[in-house]
């Protein structure tokens, strides 16, 4: 059950209304990193989490984020305040309506459709999508994946502290970025008091290979480091010598019926390239300046 409290979890002090920031806001409230796919995110993980601790911190995580989205979307209302109105009743001219919209780097159709009001949409206009929400039902991998998301999501707000000199918007960003900070915390803590959280899953992986760093970016500049070399590591990169690294041929193969084998041979003679011929195709016809060679066309040559 949700109870609304009408007191924002951060106090928004915005010094004057500037549309344009409030298009770039719309990265946190309605994008792919914004606070809405990170509460929908933790929601449907929490819900569907067995372990009571884990299952207690998603759904408190997925609440405060939702207060999150409504201090965003208070920012980006206020500083939509002027233009919503101006869009409502047109005391401007013409021509001023015109400039005001395109100076907010939004859509017209995001513009008149939504008024200026705080949409579920990115700074491009996108609309939001469940796509964004990645949860795999997996606590290994769900965590890693949140961990990323608020990572992603603490840099974005530096972003957007950087392009505002409103103090008011400064401290609610830094406060809403370092709830970034905290979020990731408990989520690592999370991750790693689950005693064999590497690799995800149940199934191990196969210790021949769980080793092996295939050097497949060679040439100039090639770097080693700790994550490529060391005792950790059997390097390969002599990749003709060593591949396929099963050891077998490497080629593909399926075992066919003998109805489906019928088939296919019917099917590759009917679709069988004549090597021999070189006939005048439409390129040599049509050929022009830099067409490249084309097949020279000699009356006394018949296809």
């Amino acid at each position: 059950m949700f109870m609304h409290n009408k007191r924002l979890q951060y106090t928004v002090r915005v010094s004057e209304p500037n549309p344009r920031l409030a298009c770039m806001m719309l990265e946190q409230f309605g994008g792919a990193d914004g606070e809405l796919a990170a509460a929908m995110r933790y929601f449907t993980q929490g819900l569907g989490e067995e372990d009571a601790g884990r299952r207690d911190m998603l759904l408190d995580i997925a609440t405060e984020e939702l207060s999150h989205l409504e201090v965003i979307g208070s920012i980006v209302a206020m500083l939509n305040k002027g233009a919503r109105a101006q869009l409502s009743e047109a005391q401007q001219e013409e021509a001023e309506l015109f400039a005001m919209v395109g100076q907010t780097g939004t859509s017209a159709k995001e513009s008149l459709l939504f008024g200026g009001g705080p949409a579920l949409v990115d700074s491009a206009g996108v609309p939001w999508t469940a796509a964004y929400v990645d949860t795999r039902s997996e606590p290994t991998v769900d965590l890693r994946s949140n961990i990323a998301a608020e990572s992603r999501a603490k840099i974005v707000y530096e972003r957007l502290i950087n392009i505002t000199d409103d103090p008011g918007i400064k401290e609610a960003l830094g406060f809403l970025m370092t709830r970034e900070v905290a979020h990731q915390k408990s989520f690592e803590k999370a991750l790693y008091s689950i005693e064999n959280n590497f690799p995800p899953g149940k199934l191990p992986g196969i210790e021949e290979y769980a080793n092996i760093y295939v050097n497949a970016s060679q040439g100039e500049g090639d770097m080693t480091g700790p994550w490529n070399s060391g005792p950790q590591w059997e390097r390969i990169d002599d990749l003709s010598q060593t591949m396929p690294i099963d050891g077998r041929d490497g080629t593909a193969t399926v075992e066919l019926d003998g109805d489906d084998q019928d088939a296919l041979e019917q099917m590759m003679l009917r679709g069988k390239s004549d090597t021999t011929s070189d006939p005048t195709t439409g390129a040599d016809l049509g050929a022009g300046p830099g067409a490249g060679r084309t097949k020279q066309l000699d009356p006394a040559i018949e296809d």
